[in-house]
């Protein structure tokens, strides 16, 4: 079956397919046979997810050809994360044409998409460990928290900024291990509680999805009890992933809604925060789900990631803030790529994130226009985007500041090697001219310690060495 047939092109990029077949997932030969009744099922979502290798391989056998195949084995050997995909975003894929599919680009690795890390690229690369005075627990900010209740989600992203810890261990990357039990929450909660700064608290892990109602329901009710905690929110990619959950979960979204009304009640606020990339994963099912969600007053934001090939272009951004508007989602930030192990070739540089938010700063309300931030690697936190305090194009180093976090410090972001001349990227696997790349950039900065620049100049000779 031609699935042009059975598509509608919604704006000028080629790449963004509207289904406009009620039974899409049936146009994915595996799931040709699957009813109605059954794809709506999250039960039936989550018997049927294809996760590990092995599962992979079969399923990919029956949708795509041998060099196709050959290429995701591959490029699982290499990969920092595991592969676990549900029926939904599987059948969200075009698998006539799965190479230049923005989905598949963003979730299965082709071992010829491959390119080299950046040297400074580091596993943890928001430094999260650092500012854990728990495990489990990330305090960097002075008044917000982010609460990581587990490791597990729906899907595992292959651009996950928490490679180090979400999913299970790889070929290439053994995950860090901490207690997720009720004992461990409690010991969370007793932090949160004992420094009455924290406002605002993010729950994260791995994904709100995986955890149960009662799970749910015990994180929400132990936090709302906490009197200066004001705001919480529960951060999952689950809308976009498998949308059937809010729909055919009565007990998990009925949960989720008396959160949601019990913080009402104390003049609290508890909102989700979803995570959409791309037109292409939302469908019919989808925009039930949101309207589900509307309808019972549960606020939901969204968290796109800026991929290359995927989101980085007018069109697509554009044409996902609209329809992010139009199921009520606030399209709330735009990420820079963080930088993660063993996907450079998803990366952008910093010049196309700055320029893009430009271009989409008034196709819609200032309230409905997503903030495009770099999430500063080695903790800085969020800074806006075209905020640097320096930024050199040629050397694809950038740098921020963040005065409100960590005041004595400066904080570098990397353009990935491709998008720089030869010269450079050949200068950037040499320890010494790494050092003097960063030391340009740095001596624009005037407010940071020297003690604080000589130890991280320092460092840069070492990491530049484990990388090669």
């Amino acid at each position: 079956m031609n699935v042009q047939e059975k598509t509608i092109e919604y704006g000028k990029n080629s790449q963004i397919h509207i289904s406009i077949n009620p039974n899409f997932w049936q146009l994915c030969k595996p799931f040709q046979q699957v009813s109605k009744d059954d794809f709506l099922s999250h039960r039936w979502q989550v018997k049927h997810t294809v996760y590990g290798f092995e599962a992979i391989n079969t399923f990919l056998r029956s949708v795509a050809s041998s060099d196709v195949v050959e290429q995701v084995l591959l490029g699982l050997r290499l990969a920092p994360m595991a592969v676990r995909l549900t029926p939904y975003i599987l059948s969200r894929i075009n698998w006539l044409n799965p190479i230049a599919d923005p989905i598949r680009r963003q979730f299965i690795p082709l071992a010829n998409e491959y390119e080299q890390d950046h040297p400074m690229l580091t596993l943890d690369s928001l430094g999260e460990q650092e500012d854990s005075p728990l495990p489990g627990l990330v305090h960097r900010y002075p008044n917000k928290a982010l609460f990581l209740a587990q490791s597990h989600c729906p899907v595992y992203c292959r651009f996950c900024t928490r490679s180090y810890l979400v999913g299970q261990d790889t070929h290439t990357n053994k995950k860090v291990q901490y207690e997720k039990t009720i004992k461990h929450w409690k010991e969370i909660f007793k932090y949160i509680d004992s420094n009455r700064e924290i406002e605002d608290l993010v729950v994260s892990g791995g994904d709100c999805y995986n955890l149960s109602p009662k799970m749910l329901e015990y994180i929400g009710n132990g936090l709302l009890e906490i009197p200066h905690l004001r705001r919480i929110r529960f951060a999952t990619k689950g809308l976009a992933v498998d949308p059937t959950k809010i729909l055919s979960d009565r007990e998990w979204t009925d949960t989720l809604t008396r959160i949601v009304d019990d913080a009402r009640k104390l003049n609290k606020h508890v909102a989700v925060h979803t995570h959409f990339n791309h037109p292409n994963e939302i469908s019919w099912i989808t925009q039930s789900a949101a309207k589900v969600l509307f309808e019972r007053g549960i606020t939901v934001r969204n968290q796109s990631v800026l991929i290359r090939d995927v989101n980085d272009n007018f069109d697509t951004m554009a044409t996902l803030i609209k329809m992010l508007g139009d199921m009520n989602i606030q399209p709330y930030y735009v990420y820079q790529h963080d930088m993660v192990r063993g996907v450079e070739n998803l990366r952008t540089d910093l010049s196309t994130n700055v320029n893009l938010e430009k271009r989409i700063r008034g196709i819609t309300a200032g309230f409905y226009t997503p903030t495009f931030v770099t999430d500063c690697p080695c903790g800085g936190g969020k800074r806006v985007s075209c905020s640097y305090e320096y930024y050199n194009r040629s050397s694809g180093v950038s740098v921020y500041i963040a005065p409100s976090i960590k005041s004595d410090r400066a904080f570098l972001y990397f353009d990935p090697l491709v998008s720089l001349a030869p010269d450079i990227r050949k200068a950037w696997l040499n320890p010494d001219e790494a050092q003097e790349l960063c030391n340009e950039a740095l001596s624009k900065v005037n407010c940071i310690s020297s003690e604080w620049k000589n130890s991280y100049l320092n460092s840069i000779a070492s990491l530049v060495q484990l990388r090669n």
